[in-house]
């Protein structure tokens, strides 16, 4: 996550509270199953795809390996979309406008065939992170559904984000994240929970016996390094045994049911931030695992020649994301007396500032908030896990040894006190309570901070000494805590700060899953490349399998920022800064993950609901809420849902997008009164031209479907909503073109009265045609 830090008081006056969060806004950039289209891709006409071309019987024949009960499900957890501030990269103007693409929530349950409580929940959600509220709501709802939900708990689900950087905010735990957001949203923060638990419930009912693959694949040009120089200050000897210095390495699983040999889903993981969508972006989106999952889902339905069973669900999951970037194309000034040169490597400065170093994804320069580059790292991301996928008939590595374990443990990191990672060296380390240095303020290239914060500024920072009396006021760091963190020099004690309720965490989750010979950590932070590397070699060499594959996934359950290795946090960069828990985090987290392994032995017995360690703070009835709510809608002279005089479509467009995007505008209303879950603001309908019937082509999970929202008058309440279809702009992905026909778009809004009553209405644009 890009982050840097805006500060708020709530310590004196009102007046601290406001200079507050001017500061932290603008030092600060947060870092870093109902499927909607299933049921109307035939009638698009979308051909076959013929690396999937192939007969169900010979996908039968490639059933091996142990047999497991296995669940897929999907739901939409898409919050409000417009006045609400985005997640990631914690910048107060970044508000929401409007739709790109819904968010989901994907969840994949493996069980024991024979032992009922052995199984697990793994999520992937659409969002920033995990969190410790979002999780426990999710469990608090689990338990309310009854005895039949009862095997699933504390030990076995895991909620993990893709780490998108352009969902709405305002749903965390913790205050840190709250601040630029207003507060909490608990419409924000029900939609992630009850779409996740929607999610968990259709993967449930969805259960039946059957087979695990797993295959490997590198995907080169989807992920770079953005902190090169601290991962170069990482032994010589360690970084030789690796070809790259980020993870390139694409792993899927592969879900095959037992009673026709259909493939009901395939879970990812690979290395890579979710910030192609630009600080300045104002659309929701999944970026660029949305994206991935998006085009994998949308293949397989439309080729009615693939293995996929109806309701196939592809899961993206992040892994080791810490020092990568999508912005593949490097990192540039774009201004001043080092415009068009690269950043300097040691710190990602321009003249000595890190405003004007930029990341640069693969399709820069087309002034678009990043949607094309994001669009096409999905897209290498989706080509390679698609290539896989269609050889691991002949080529994948069946998943056998028939144990399905998890455990999970809450640990108090504010002092984790173990032996000394070197074991010749016999003395204790410990953790710190949080802390995040001044680097933390200087962002990355993928998002910079603001005034003179640098990175790679350990020691006595170089910022103004005027930053030491800002963070003095929130909370000073006693000399033990500032020996426990060094080198890093402490902006934000945010972990000895609780009012008016914690501002991050200290208790951390740890936990781990297996199946047979695979064995996933789920990590509540973002590990650099190598911290990732470290982290499963240990547990690779500790575990009971032969061969064992060890995946890393996250950010989840809490979010802890991030994990460098003991010698990045040397270098204080962004990362390093932002390593909360002192130069040993890292160790520590490999601690507690190898002290509980043997939990995932084959004997172990099991108790999904068990609470192991101490309870983290829950926040969700005592956050601040300073975000307005809607007051009323307005539609002036008009009537909601109408077209806009001398907006409304063309009578025709060429098919292949060449004459422009379809657009039409409307009297709307605030999308915030109903945020239209498991449906839609905004669709495409197509004509049959034999029965005259409209079907839905097109809606708000379509990338290319697009609804901006503009508030016209606070006064009056009104406001409109303008629907684009980029017709012909995706066409290099061939489940998205569009056939030739006639059709029509439609609005579905709801408006608020003074009183509070909510109405529904509908707007149809005429109708026009696509031709070729």
């Amino acid at each position: 996550m890009v982050r840097s830090p805006v500060a708020i008081a709530l310590i004196a006056t009102i007046t601290i509270l406001l200079l507050s969060i001017h500061f932290l806004n603008l030092v600060a950039n947060y870092g870093d199953f109902h499927d909607l289209w299933n049921d109307r891709l035939g009638s698009q006409g979308l051909k076959t795809d013929p690396r999937i071309d192939q007969k169900n019987a010979g996908r039968k024949a490639s059933l091996a390996g142990d047999q497991y009960l296995l669940g897929v499900g999907k739901a939409d957890i898409t919050g409000p979309v417009v006045e609400l501030n985005l997640m990631g990269y914690a910048n107060t103007s970044q508000i929401g406008s409007g739709l790109r693409q819904r968010l989901y929530s994907r969840a994949f349950i493996v069980g024991s065939t024979s032992v009922p409580t052995d199984r697990f929940v793994y999520l992937v959600l659409d969002t920033q992170s995990g969190d410790t509220a979002t999780r426990h709501g999710i469990l608090e709802a689990l338990a309310n559904l009854g005895q039949e939900y009862a095997l699933y708990g504390n030990q076995n689900v895991a909620v993990t984000g893709t780490h998108s950087h352009s969902g709405p905010a305002a749903w965390l735990n913790y205050l840190l994240p709250q601040i630029t957001s207003k507060g909490f949203d608990k419409q924000s923060y029900q939609a992630i929970v009850d779409g996740a638990v929607l999610s968990i419930k259709r993967a449930h009912e969805s259960l039946g016996p059957g087979r695990l693959s797993v295959g490997m694949t590198n995907i080169s040009d989807a992920n770079i390094n953005r902190s090169l120089f601290a991962y170069l200050a990482n032994p010589a000897s360690e970084r030789e045994k690796y070809t790259d210095n980020v993870d390139k390495t694409l792993t899927l699983l592969r879900f095959q049911r037992e009673q026709d040999g259909k493939d009901i889903g395939v879970l990812t993981w690979f290395s890579v931030h979710g910030t192609n969508m630009l600080g300045n972006n104002s659309l929701i989106t999944g970026d660029n695992k949305g994206v991935a999952a998006y085009l994998f889902e949308k293949s397989m339905a439309a080729n009615t020649a693939s293995n996929a069973a109806p309701g196939f669900v592809a899961g993206f999951s992040q892994s080791s994301v810490g020092d990568t970037t999508p912005n593949v194309n490097g990192a540039y000034c774009e201004d001043g007396a080092d415009a068009g040169q690269e950043c300097k490597l040691s710190d990602s400065t321009c003249d000595g500032r890190s405003q004007a170093c930029h990341g640069r994804g693969p399709l820069f320069g087309l002034e678009d908030h990043g949607t094309a580059s994001c669009f096409e790292i999905g897209r290498r991301q989706f080509a390679g896990a698609f290539d896989l996928y269609t050889t691991m008939v002949s080529a994948s590595t069946p998943v056998a040894g028939g144990a399905v374990k998890a455990f999970h443990t809450f640990t108090d990191f504010s002092n984790y006190e173990f032996a000394h990672p070197d074991p010749k060296n016999k003395t204790l380390v410990r953790t710190c309570p949080a802390a995040l240095g001044y680097s933390f303020a200087a962002g990355t290239s993928d998002g910079p901070g603001a005034f003179d914060f640098t990175q790679n500024d350990p020691g006595a920072p170089n910022a103004s000494p005027v930053w030491g009396v800002v963070s003095s006021l929130l909370h000073a760091a006693n000399q033990t805590q500032q020996d426990c963190q060094s080198p890093k020099p402490i902006l934000l004690d945010v972990g000895e700060t609780h009012l008016p309720y914690d501002w991050s965490p200290n208790i951390v989750d740890v936990q781990a899953f297996r199946i047979g010979q695979l064995y996933i950590i789920v990590s509540p932070g973002e590990a650099t490349t190598m911290s990732g590397r470290r982290w499963k070699s240990a547990v690779a060499g500790a575990v009971d399998a032969s061969e064992p594959v060890v995946v890393l996934g996250g950010p989840a359950n809490s979010y802890t920022h991030y994990i460098a290795t003991p010698e990045e946090y040397g270098i204080q960069r962004y990362e390093g800064a932002s390593t909360l828990y002192g130069p040993y985090t890292l160790n520590a987290y490999i601690n507690v993950t190898l002290s509980y392994l043997h939990l995932l032995d084959s004997g172990e017995a099991f108790v999904p609901q068990l609470i192991r360690g101490p309870l983290p703070q829950i926040n969700t009835n005592r956050s601040l809420d300073f975000i307005s709510g809607v007051v009323m809608d307005g539609s002036a002279l008009s009537s909601f849902g109408q077209v806009i005089s001398g907006k409304d479509v063309k009578p025709s467009y060429k098919a292949d997008g060449s004459d422009g995007p379809v657009t039409v505008n409307f009297v709307a209303a605030n999308p915030r009164n109903n945020l239209h879950l498991e449906s839609t603001y905004v669709s495409v309908e197509k004509q049959d031209p034999s029965s005259g019937q409209w079907t839905t082509v097109r809606d708000d999970s379509d990338w290319d479907l697009v609804m901006h929202w503009e508030r016209t008058s606070t006064v009056l309440g009104t406001s409109q909503v303008q629907v684009v279809w980029e017709v012909g702009k995706w066409n290099n992905v061939d489940a998205m073109r569009a056939q030739e026909g006639r059709y029509r778009i439609k609005y579905f809004g709801d408006s608020r009265s003074v009183t509070g009553t909510i109405s529904p209405f509908i707007g149809t644009s005429e109708e026009f045609r696509l031709v070729v």
